[in-house]
């Protein structure tokens, strides 16, 4: 099996934390536009996507992660369970590139 997304978007908020284990996260969301020719036609893509940054090979580039930077991220997909109790998908990111 195979679970690999790589996407590239604007990023529209970030945000720090550290989890009980003491691993500090990057927490980005994602947007992302584009169009892709789907049965002879031309399909217009939208999706916002939370993007997770694990430990510290991400220090690096964490401050340089703020709204309306433009990256590409490359990860897995994973199911989250948010505070409210509603699944949702997340991008575990194992590399994320900015765009200059």
């Amino acid at each position: 099996m195979n679970n690999h997304l790589v996407l590239s978007g604007t990023i529209t908020r970030t945000r720090r934390l550290d989890s009980p284990s003491g691993i500090a996260h990057v927490v980005i969301t994602v947007e992302h536009k584009s169009q892709r020719q789907e049965v002879e036609m031309l399909r217009n893509v939208y999706c916002l996507i939370q993007v997770i940054l694990s430990g510290p090979r991400f220090n690096s580039v964490a401050n340089k992660l703020q709204a309306g930077v433009q990256v590409d991220v490359e990860g897995f997909l994973s199911l989250q369970q948010g505070r409210n109790g509603q699944n949702r998908l997340v991008l575990h990111a194992e590399n994320v590139e900015l765009k200059t």
